[in-house]
């Protein structure tokens, strides 16, 4: 499939999704499952990931969303700040697969909105749900974890993308359809001499055009070289500034890290 076929990588909108996906009954559940089973059982039920077991894609998600409340548990978040971060995982991760293009900038600048959407109080754009602490840990979770394979996501998630090229050589005839096999091998065996007679004499007519056609083609493959090495140039560009920003973000608040200042 062409790349016109593909959802290009465009920005997102953050708003307030607090109770989004885990309403106030959904949170008592959860904070009531004592065991990983438990949690997995009733998270698998929530979220409509009960073929776990058997479809890959529905065991990452549900790794991806345990993890997310386990976090959650961990940081001591109440109900609120729980059912929040997890709509903002769950948020930026179907961002990140609606198209197999890269747009790891969209998603982390999706995530960063989302993030402050919830630590500033601006109603009714934005609540002060985490401070500024809660902030920094929380940032730091998704990068090194979500943001760290995001690439494994992209893979597991949306369609290869293969390039496939065709050319129109300008002036030159169009190829003539090959001759239908014969259905015996009697009426192979008495067309063989003409046949031969035919295939040299269309050997002698193509031999001019067959060297235009070897030249274009060493052309192209020199050209297509450059390009591929162009696109692999510039992907592992852009995947060196991710990095930087990762490492800048990991350095904490006081050396250039996550903000959120309450208003």
């Amino acid at each position: 499939m062409g790349l016109e076929g593909f959802q290009q990588p465009q920005p997102h909108k953050a708003k307030i999704c607090m109770w989004k996906y885990l309403d106030v009954h959904s949170m008592d559940l959860i904070n009531k499952a004592g065991t990983t089973d438990e949690l997995k059982s009733l998270l698998s039920r929530l979220l409509d990931l009960q073929d776990f077991e058997t479809n890959p894609r529905s065991t990452i998600l549900l790794d991806l969303y345990f993890y997310t409340i386990q976090f959650c548990r961990e940081q001591g978040f109440n109900r609120e700040q729980t059912s929040a971060f997890f709509s903002i995982v769950k948020d930026v991760h179907e961002a990140c697969v609606e198209t197999p293009l890269p747009n790891v900038e969209e998603c982390y600048n999706y995530f960063s909105e989302l993030v402050f959407c919830h630590s500033i109080r601006r109603p009714p754009f934005s609540i002060d749900l985490f401070n500024q602490n809660q902030l920094v840990r929380l940032t730091d979770y998704m990068i090194n974890t979500y943001f760290r394979h995001y690439k494994l996501y992209k893979y597991a998630f949306t369609p290869q993308v293969r390039l496939d090229i065709s050319f129109t050589y300008i002036g030159m005839p169009e190829p003539e359809p090959k001759y239908e096999e014969a259905a015996t091998e009697d009426s192979e065996a008495a067309l063989s001499p003409l046949q031969e007679d035919m295939d040299e004499t269309a050997i002698a007519e193509e031999s001019p055009t067959a060297v235009l056609r070897e030249y274009i083609a060493n052309q192209l493959t020199q050209e297509l070289t450059m390009l591929r090495l162009s696109v692999d140039q510039r992907l592992k560009a852009t995947e060196d500034q991710f990095n930087a920003k990762l490492l800048q973000l990991e350095k904490g608040p006081g050396k250039g890290g996550a903000k959120g200042k309450k208003k």
